[in-house]
């Protein structure tokens, strides 16, 4: 791949991979970090990187090996010096603005996205990571599969599972939708 082909690349799927980024990490500035990095890190092998191949799916992979081991630092940091906990804070992106809703249902709606957001955050790993790679980046099943290394039913049994333990989640808050 050459820099114009990397170009073409970045301004089609960048914003599909921020996004996954910002909510892998699960707040704006570690995600915009983590999507820093995973560029860093493809610029740093465009020569290697194929066209033939699914580069998405790459970046995608590429970005979940780096989120892995900065969680993996942090927890041995954690273990030798203790940090208090801080409450997780929600991805704060950017909507644009849309005047036929009233600051009202915007309020409700924000609302609602943060405790989803939130519900789907405290999703153990294994189910939140298809369901990112699902919805925020776009990706199908054989891509999810082929980018965490398992098969396909085990993708489609995490997705269902985990939309299972979000209802349920959101049952219980009083959602009822």
């Amino acid at each position: 791949m050459n820099n114009n082909e990397f170009e073409q690349f970045v301004r089609e799927y960048g914003a599909h991979i921020l996004r996954f980024c910002r909510m892998t990490a699960g707040e704006k500035e570690a995600g915009d970090e983590l999507y820093q990095d995973t560029m860093l890190k493809l610029t740093e092998k465009v020569g290697q990187l194929d066209t033939d191949q699914n580069t998405k799916s790459y970046a995608l992979s590429v970005s979940i090996f780096l989120w892995k081991n900065r969680r993996r630092k942090n927890v041995s940091r954690k273990r030798l010096v203790p940090t208090d906990s801080l409450e997780v804070l929600s991805d704060e992106g950017w909507e644009p603005c849309d005047n036929s809703i009233s600051p009202e249902e915007r309020l409700l709606s924000d609302h609602e996205t943060r405790v989803v957001r939130q519900v789907v955050y405290h999703l153990p790993e294994k189910y939140r990571v298809p369901i990112h790679l699902f919805y925020s980046a776009e990706m199908q099943i054989a891509q999810i599969a082929q980018i965490l290394h398992i098969p396909e039913g085990t993708v489609k049994t995490r997705m269902r599972k985990a939309k299972k333990m979000i209802k349920d989640e959101l049952e219980a808050l009083g959602y009822d939708r």
